[in-house]
């Protein structure tokens, strides 16, 4: 367990959307770091009137599938308030998966239903590993997510043969910071840890570091995945950090051995 102040010294740059920062950064600032919040992505309601007519249509035939993916807590928050506006109890006889502790706990509560979760991680990897998901030649299984992302999820279950769909919750927009006052705002705080939530929150902080990047990228990363921090490696980072999770409390784990590594 963390102990009160002992992430003092650390002043770690949190680049998650702005509707998930609060928990993160009272975790954080509870042991003695000090945070800098810079969204990178912000998550939004769907707002095209094809997106939200294709949704409903969907959610509409929710009894129709076999199982049905969370693949974040945003997939959660504006999925599930679309299923619910539609299915009052859940329908029976569609297994609910999602990513990770924090969003099947949100899933369950959300949805009054039972929630399965991979014991081994917290990845695309790890859902395609349960046993659920071995044998779904002709099954159809849905994957609630915001538009775009990665397709290895999709893509491997069609090979087994599922008939897969996408039921897009919500979109992402980058943040509009110059590469100049990004840099600046992080020299000001003296920000000595960087994280990202994602792979797609990795490539525009690498992007914004810009001509910075060989002395910013000297930094500590903390990343929420082996995936996410072999692209870090790639991309020139010298200190990466895995969490295994992009959950508050894998996060500040990692930062307390963190900080006990680097005394």
């Amino acid at each position: 367990m963390i102990n009160p102040n002992s992430l003092s010294g650390l002043t770690v740059l949190i680049t998650r959307p702005s509707n998930q920062v609060d928990s993160l950064r009272r975790a954080i600032e509870s042991d003695g770091a000090k945070v800098l919040s810079l969204p990178l992505i912000e998550i939004n309601a769907l707002n095209d009137a094809q997106a939200i007519q294709d949704l409903k249509d969907k959610v509409l035939q929710l009894d129709s599938y076999q199982s049905l993916i969370f693949v974040s807590n945003n997939a959660v928050s504006f999925g599930g308030e679309v299923i619910n506006n539609y299915w009052p109890q859940f329908p029976l006889g569609v297994d609910v998966i999602a990513v990770g502790p924090t969003t099947a706990e949100a899933a369950s509560e959300r949805l009054a239903c039972e929630v399965i979760q991979p014991c081994s991680g917290m990845t695309s990897e790890d859902i395609l590993r349960l046993p659920q998901l071995q044998e779904v030649s002709e099954k159809k299984i849905g994957i609630v997510r915001g538009q775009g992302g990665r397709e290895l999820l999709a893509d491997t279950l069609r090979e087994r043969g599922a008939i897969v769909d996408y039921l897009e919750a919500y979109s992402r927009a980058s943040v509009d910071y110059t590469s100049a006052d990004f840099c600046n705002r992080l020299c000001e705080a003296g920000v000595n840890v960087l994280t990202v939530s994602s792979g797609e929150s990795l490539d525009r902080l690498t992007h914004l570091l810009a001509h910075n990047r060989k002395k910013l990228q000297q930094l500590s990363l903390l990343v929420p995945s082996q995936r996410v921090g072999r692209q870090a490696e790639k991309a020139g980072y010298q200190h990466v950090h895995n969490a295994s999770g992009a959950d508050p409390l894998s996060f500040v784990r990692a930062l307390g051995e963190l900080g006990i590594n680097e005394e």
